[in-house]
């Protein structure tokens, strides 16, 4: 008995092994699709500038040398000139600290600072896609595994059918005609499930490549329908969640500050900087000796060809284009969430109706099948009975797929990943 329940168990932890859950597909998705890598270099890359754009406010120390082997000096002496050649060499070094810019280094910091948010908030845009995506391809293996079933049993069906036709046919009971009827149903059968495990194979396949990894022929999938009885309670409220969260809206959003500072930036180029300058040389020619030097320098741009003038008008013109930009995206996901509730609440309707009609049609297809056997229903009768017994049943799969994808586009414009 121990050996037993032993076995049972460890059979249990197989199956269990075997099945391969939606949140197991988007965590794998993340981890090993080449787009979340890329994004995430890009937001390293965008942390990096931002050192680049800080170092502005620290002092700048260059160290110079210079060794010349030959130079000629030339020596006054007596109304003539006379030149001696020696070698030569010095070496020094410069000290650059910015005292004040006009704001225009704090502005570049802080586009910086925005570019790398919009970054981040781009990888999260990539990661909400491919959960979306993902979501999409395991609810279509989901679908077309029920399908498949489903078609299974329509092919069955015409085929004890037909077998039945044939016996009917050596009894004189039915015609030839009813019997290739039946046949003509059956390969149609044969080529709809063929078609519905080629829909399933390339659902698994895409999903494979998702992951980064084969999915194996006996995995099970976990039935994670969402169908239920959620419905929109206020829209003006999810409209409110989608702009807060939508991780392109907010990327937009972020732009339009980040135009805002390199705007101020460019402005602030007309008034040039302060800087404190210091430095100190040790020189060896004729004679050796030391300099050095400490001060402050003004640097005032009055003229660059209007080149200063034209990167303003430059900046401004992108803030503006930013503005609209995320006004435009705000107009295009409260468009998307109308429609998808519109989608919604017809789908539900749909789910209703194909439920009675799978149910009134099962009852004809059972009724008008035994009919027939008994000789009181013609094949016409029969293939209309299962033909709207398959098409509720297929349509009532398909509603309840397309509510599935509503409600997982909802969750990828509200930002949702998991």
């Amino acid at each position: 008995m121990k050996f037993l329940f032993l076995h049972i168990c460890l059979f249990g932890l197989i199956l269990q092994a075997n099945i391969l859950t939606q949140q197991e597909c988007i965590d794998k998705t993340l981890k090993n699709h080449p787009d979340i890598k890329k994004l995430s270099l890009s937001v390293n890359r965008a942390d990096a500038a931002v050192g680049i754009a800080k170092a502005d406010y620290l002092p700048q120390i260059d160290a110079n040398a210079q060794y010349n082997p030959i130079n000629t000096f030339v020596m006054p002496q007596s109304g003539h000139f006379n030149t001696i050649e020696d070698d030569s060499w010095q070496a020094g070094v410069e000290l650059n600290q910015k005292i004040y810019d006009f704001s225009k280094t704090t502005s570049n910091i802080n586009a910086s600072k925005k570019d790398k948010e919009i970054a981040s908030l781009y990888l999260g845009d990539q990661k909400a896609l491919l959960a979306y995506s993902v979501k999409i391809q395991y609810n279509i293996v989901l679908l077309q595994t029920k399908a498949l079933e489903v078609r299974k049993k329509d092919l069955q069906t015409k085929e004890e059918l037909y077998n039945q036709a044939k016996a009917f046919v050596k009894e004189g009971l039915k015609t030839e005609a009813d019997a290739l009827s039946l046949l003509s149903a059956m390969y149609i059968a044969e080529d709809s499930l063929a078609q519905t495990e080629s829909e399933l194979d390339k659902a698994l396949s895409t999903l494979s490549l998702y992951m980064g990894e084969k999915i194996d022929s006996h995995t099970k999938f976990e039935d994670s329908s969402i169908l239920n009885n959620s419905t929109i309670e206020d829209s003006e409220v999810l409209l409110e969640s989608i702009l807060a969260n939508n991780y392109e809206a907010k990327s937009k959003e972020q732009q339009v500050y980040r135009d805002e500072f390199l705007y101020k930036a460019s402005k602030a180029g007309h008034y040039g900087s302060i800087d404190a300058i210091a430095s100190y040389t040790h020189q060896d020619t004729l004679n050796e000796y030391d300099t050095s030097q400490v001060g402050i320098s003004i640097n005032i741009p009055i003229y660059s060809g209007g080149r200063v003038s034209a990167e303003v008008q430059q900046k401004r013109i992108a803030k503006d284009e930013s503005k609209e930009a995320y006004n435009s995206k705000k107009l295009l996901l409260e468009d998307e969430m109308q429609r998808l509730i519109i989608d919604l609440k017809k789908f539900k309707h749909t789910v209703k109706a194909k439920e009675a009609l799978l149910e009134s049609s099962q009852a004809t297809k059972d009724i008008v099948e035994a009919r027939y056997k008994e000789g009181l229903s013609t094949y016409i009768e029969v293939l209309d009975a299962s033909s709207t017994y398959l098409f509720a049943n297929l349509g009532l799969l398909e509603a309840k797929f397309s509510i599935n994808n509503i409600i997982n586009r909802l969750d990828y414009l509200q930002g949702i990943i998991q």
